[in-house]
This record gives C-alpha cells, sequence and structure tokens, in this order.
C-alpha cells in the first residue's frame, strides 16, 4: 500500500508532462502552419531589357517572388539601388508593370501598384524601373545592384536580392530589347559595338551638360535647373 501512494504522483506528475507537451506541439504547430509571417524570396533574373537614352534609363526584369510563411505580404513598393556606385546615381524607381519581357507597342503596361502574393505561393512579374535626368549612365562592365522592396508588415525599405546586371551585354542602348544576363563572353565584334554605343551615350551627354556660352552670372536663386533626386 505504501509503494503504492509513493508511485501515485510521479505517475500524475508525468500525464501533466505529456498533457502539457502535446498542448504545447498543438499550438506551435497551428503557429507554424497558419499564423508564421514568413518572407519574400526571388532569384537572380536570366535576362532583362534595356534602353539606355542621355535623358532616362530603364530596366525590366522579369521576377518570381515567393511567400515562405502562411501569412500573405502586401508588396508596396519596389526600387533598384547601385551600392558600389557613388552617390550621385539615383536608384530605378519603379514605373510599370507590364505583361511580357520583349518590350513592344501592343503590350498592356499597368502604373505600378501594391499587390499581395500569398501564404506559400510564388509569382511571376514583369517590373519596369526607370532613371530620371540620366541618374544611370552604364559602362561596358559588370554593375553590383539591390532590389529592395516595402511591405506592409515592416517598415522602410528590406532588401530582397543582390545580383549582378551584366551592362556589357547591351550592345544596342538606343533600342529597347532583351539581353541575356547570363555569365556568357561576348565576341570581340560585339564587345566593340556595346562600347562604341555607351561611349557615344556618354558624349552625348557631356555635350548636353557643357555651357553654351559665356553670359550673365546668375545667383543660386535664379537658377531653374529644378530639384535633384
Amino acid at each position: 500500500m505504501t509503494a503504492a501512494y509513493q508511485a501515485a504522483p510521479s505517475s500524475l506528475t508525468g500525464a501533466g508532462v505529456v498533457s502539457v507537451s502535446a498542448l504545447l506541439f498543438t499550438v506551435a504547430s497551428f503557429w507554424w502552419l497558419n499564423a508564421r509571417q514568413g518572407c519574400l524570396k526571388t532569384w537572380e533574373p536570366h535576362s532583362f531589357a534595356a534602353i539606355i537614352r542621355s535623358s532616362t534609363a530603364r530596366l525590366r526584369l522579369p521576377l518570381v517572388l515567393h511567400n515562405t510563411g502562411p501569412k500573405p505580404i502586401v508588396v508596396q513598393d519596389l526600387i533598384l539601388t547601385f551600392p558600389d556606385e557613388p552617390a550621385s546615381h539615383l536608384p530605378l524607381l519603379w514605373v510599370s508593370s507590364p505583361s511580357r519581357l520583349q518590350p513592344g507597342p501592343d503590350e498592356d503596361a499597368k502604373l505600378p501598384a501594391g499587390f499581395v502574393v500569398p501564404g506559400r505561393e510564388a509569382q511571376q512579374l514583369f517590373i519596369e524601373f526607370e532613371a530620371p535626368f540620366s541618374g544611370f549612365m552604364p559602362e561596358a562592365r559588370d554593375y553590383k545592384v539591390q532590389l529592395q522592396a516595402r511591405v506592409g508588415h515592416r517598415k522602410g525599405w528590406r532588401r530582397l536580392l543582390t545580383f549582378t546586371l551584366r551592362a556589357a551585354n547591351i550592345i544596342d542602348p538606343d533600342h529597347y530589347t532583351v539581353y541575356n544576363n547570363a555569365p556568357v563572353e561576348l565576341t570581340k565584334e560585339d564587345q566593340k559595338r556595346a562600347d562604341a554605343a555607351l561611349l557615344e551615350l556618354l558624349e552625348g551627354q557631356e555635350e548636353d551638360s557643357a555651357p553654351r556660352g559665356r553670359g550673365p552670372r546668375r545667383s543660386s536663386h535664379d537658377d531653374d535647373s529644378g530639384p535633384s533626386r
């Protein structure tokens, strides 16, 4: 009898531990499956469309955004930045959401608008970025680029992806078309074409910015060139 009474408390304690463990497992499983806030994941694009002119530059990227958690994520805005370039290089702003990668006159382009990536789902999007006021005038080389996003459940800009933009592949910058972003070697002829085309753009930009002649000096209050961004 004494041994039985002594064994009873330990049995009750063991049952309580099992019950609490089962409850904690149930709550944790519910949170993981239904209430966990995931993050956005994306990958380096294998191609891009580009047009580079003295007044503006546009890049169009095919992106796949994957929500790793069960809760939906609201994407409010997107930008492209060049972290290793001078501060004078403006970020490329999200200007449209076209329906395809290849630009054309009959495409259905939509203005930027927030969108939702449902839980545990992926979406393919074509996002067009633009840098006004000659903020991005590339050389024929690789650039480190960051894709950043503003999401509904976080404050400020969040880095989504850092990848290499192979601007050396832009052999016809005045024509809006698609280029390969894979690390492939250009032929010598294509490399010369790319270097010559981008050099012509840079020279044109220098001519546009050069003074047209001497005139009366103006104060800073008379400058009508507009605010810089």
